[in-house]
């Protein structure tokens, strides 16, 4: 039977739920706020992971992008206690150096979500505002 996914994909998947448990309980620093793991790159030799990550205090406020570079830095400063807190849960041979990247996919998409909710909002009025000049 063949294997349906690669030793690194498995390691990825792995990774990103690690690392969001460890971001939501042990990671303390302000800055990082309600940090979300969104996917997890993993190279072929599993040396280098790239994380990627949303914060969702960035969603309830205007996109701001201060707030992302003080988080990816936080981030970037408590790489090595993340990576020490997932060697201990992973149990791999060679844990991969981490680099934070930030996201915005999520932003985007609830971006062209709004925009397509005006534009069909805004043809409801122009067919509405239309029948209401043909009555009369």
């Amino acid at each position: 039977m063949a294997r349906e996914f690669s030793r690194t994909q498995r390691v990825a998947q792995e990774m990103q739920k690690e690392i969001a448990i460890i971001l939501q309980r042990e990671v303390k620093d302000p800055r990082i706020g309600m940090a979300t793991v969104s996917g997890v790159e993993v190279s072929r030799d599993l040396a280098y992971a790239k994380v990627f990550v949303t914060f969702l205090n960035v969603l309830t406020e205007e996109h701001d992008s201060e707030v992302v570079k003080n988080g990816i830095k936080a981030l970037g400063e408590a790489s090595g206690f993340i990576r020490s807190l997932l060697g201990k849960s992973m149990r791999l041979r060679v844990v991969p150096e981490l680099t934070f990247s930030y996201d915005n996919s999520l932003v985007e998409g609830m971006r062209m979500s709004n925009l397509v909710t005006n534009v069909v909002k805004d043809d409801e009025q122009r067919r509405a505002s239309a029948d209401h000049k043909e009555e009369n």
